[in-house]
């Protein structure tokens, strides 16, 4: 059995049982990859995969756990790797990070400039896609760290750490009724808003289930008239009068001085962003780094703490008394 073949099996999952864009993703030939997991799957006496003819179509169930215990080897076999680099080259390395696009957007460039004056020799890479995008590409070890909102049940294989908490403002026109009204202090309330068309998140990003919870609870069914994955998206249907917009506080800036931004805090219940990484993965002290300028509670000595729990619950549990920054 060699680390190559597991790599090979891992990577025909990663690329949803396509070896042709498995051998691409790896630069190898598919022949060649068709071959060793053959060859590997001799040596264990069992399939690995289930074919139709030439063509794979799903994992055995043995197969299933050979792909799990081939991907934490993986992780320790980077993790070694990692060790390694951490002696001979402490401030040099790639740091890979899968987000949203208003982390990216809105929350990160100051986090990344601090980091890249401390670490000028470190590559980073920044990915962005929904909750199950950035839950697959950890899982596939394709990025280091991932940081949600949305869908933590996913990342019960992963540490999860609590960041940060934030809520939402909506965002009108200046000339709308309800800019009107906060004009005069009168509270927002959900009712008024199940009036209107409403512009927000598609479902899966960023707090949208809470917003969908808020109006659940009280029987209205909200107009929502467009959807979007971008808070700047969302904030140009607002300023064409498609609707209000309900979104993350932190995506409104001083440049939309054109929109009004209301705060409905005490509509919709606050989120919670947390930062993920796989278990077994060997920290490098620059990852460390990192999480801390993102949330500073989160310092070495508490996320090294956080590793030993058996569960995310527990983690939970470690941090209920540290007061979470809001954003």
């Amino acid at each position: 059995m060699k680390l190559q073949q597991l790599r090979y099996i891992v990577e025909i999952v990663n690329q949803n049982l396509n070896i042709t864009e498995a051998a691409e993703s790896l630069y190898t030939s598919q022949p060649g990859i068709s071959k060793q997991v053959r060859l590997l799957e001799e040596e264990l006496g069992t399939n690995i995969f289930e074919r139709s003819g030439k063509h794979i179509k799903g994992l055995t169930p043995s197969g299933e756990k050979i792909v799990a215990i081939a991907r934490e080897l993986l992780v320790k076999a980077q993790s070694i790797k990692s060790v390694a680099e951490e002696q001979t080259s402490p401030n040099r390395g790639t740091l890979r990070i899968a987000t949203t696009n208003t982390q990216a957007r809105y929350v990160l460039p100051p986090i990344i400039d601090k980091f890249k004056t401390r670490y000028p020799d470190v590559s980073l890479h920044l990915h962005q896609g929904s909750p199950i995008q950035i839950y697959d590409a950890l899982m596939a070890g394709e990025v280091d760290l991932a940081i949600t909102t949305e869908a933590q049940y996913l990342f019960e294989n992963a540490i999860l750490l609590p960041c940060y908490i934030w809520n939402r403002s909506v965002i009108v026109q200046a000339d709308h009724p309800l800019a009107k009204q906060a004009e005069q202090n009168k509270p927002l309330t959900i009712e008024e808003l199940g009036k209107y068309d409403l512009i927000t998140y598609t479902f899966g990003f960023t707090g949208r289930s809470d917003l969908d919870h808020a109006f659940n609870k009280v029987g209205i069914l909200p107009n929502i008239v467009f959807t979007a994955t971008d808070a700047d998206v969302i904030k140009t249907y607002v300023r064409l009068g498609l609707g209000i917009g309900i979104m993350a506080t932190m995506a409104y800036t001083s440049s939309d001085k054109d929109l009004v931004a209301i705060d409905a805090s005490h509509i919709f219940q606050s989120s919670m962003t947390q930062i993920a990484f796989k278990r077994g993965t060997f920290l490098r002290n620059y990852m460390y780094d990192f999480i801390h300028y993102f949330s500073p509670h989160l310092t070495k000595m508490r996320v090294e703490e956080a590793e030993q729990l058996r569960d995310n619950n527990a983690i939970l549990r470690l941090f209920e008394q540290t007061k979470l920054e809001a954003r």
